[in-house]
């Protein structure tokens, strides 16, 4: 029940209705009993940095960061954590206790936190990336820091494959003979998203690789089916979105919620919508 001293979140972003976060995040403050819930507040492109103070003036919690404003937050608040430093984007604020910001990203080692939670065995392995956007880049620093000793960067424009190399020692401009010794492809494209489009062809597939994809409309990409006809094991989108909310809520609240009923939520949310 909401009461005088719920504590607030938010997820702000242009367009924003779309977000299954406060379905997630409620679910999450449930889970461990916290005195919270979230809200989603349309904040129109360019002004991020008045939603930032605004947490000052309403005594909003925590912000959970959608498109376009991640940028313009991580200029915004007064101090990051290293990968919001290395990707120039927030995610998500936390308003301390004192009064200032403190602005990080989850987002990929939320995707880290997912792929480990399937059982896969980060330390060592090798992967391939598809795309250079901005999903693609937090994957990448946190594939990085997890131990990957190999990412090659698949994408269209060499540049931006060349940009996003420079964010970890270990990922370099690759190409897709490189799917054939991974031992874990990402889609981070927005191919399959809502069509039956793969972004590779299907014959790179097989059996001993995990296939992730970002995309969670639909949960069950044309990319996921034709991995698990090829004997790949497959990790769908659901899973980053749920596991990077986790990190967010550690950060506002101090607590761990539970990734089983936060996806339960994200999922009877989609179902809902279907």
């Amino acid at each position: 029940m909401i009461t005088a001293r719920t504590r607030l979140a938010a997820v702000i972003g242009d367009p924003v209705r779309h977000s299954l976060s406060p379905a997630i995040h409620r679910a999450g403050f449930e889970s461990t009993g916290a005195d919270w819930t979230m809200v989603a507040f349309e904040v129109a492109a360019g002004d991020a940095r008045r939603a930032v103070e605004a947490m000052r003036t309403l005594g909003i919690g925590g912000l959970s960061v959608t498109m376009p404003h991640k940028a313009d937050v991580a200029a915004a608040v007064e101090e990051v954590d290293d990968a919001a430093a290395a990707l120039a984007s927030v995610n998500t604020v936390v308003l301390r206790d004192d009064g200032t910001t403190f602005g990080a990203s989850t987002d990929g080692q939320g995707f880290v936190d997912s792929v480990i939670a399937s059982g896969v065995e980060l330390t060592h392995s090798t992967a391939v990336v598809l795309g250079a956007g901005a999903a693609a880049r937090s994957i990448i620093d946190a594939l990085g820091r997890a131990g990957v000793a190999d990412v090659a960067i698949v994408n269209r424009t060499t540049e931006r494959a060349r940009s996003a190399a420079e964010l970890s020692d270990v990922a370099r401009v690759g190409g897709l003979d490189d799917v054939g010794a991974a031992t874990l492809l990402v889609n981070t494209t927005s191919v399959g998203m809502g069509t039956d489009e793969v972004p590779i062809d299907p014959r790179l597939l097989r059996a001993g690789i995990v296939v992730a994809d970002i995309v969670y409309h639909p949960l069950d990409t044309a990319l996921l089916r034709a991995a698990r006809t090829a004997g790949a094991d497959t990790i769908d989108g659901l899973g980053m979105l749920v596991h990077q909310a986790v990190l967010q809520q550690e950060l506002w609240t101090g607590h761990r919620p539970d990734p089983a009923a936060m996806r339960a939520a994200a999922e009877a949310e989609l179902a809902a919508r279907a």
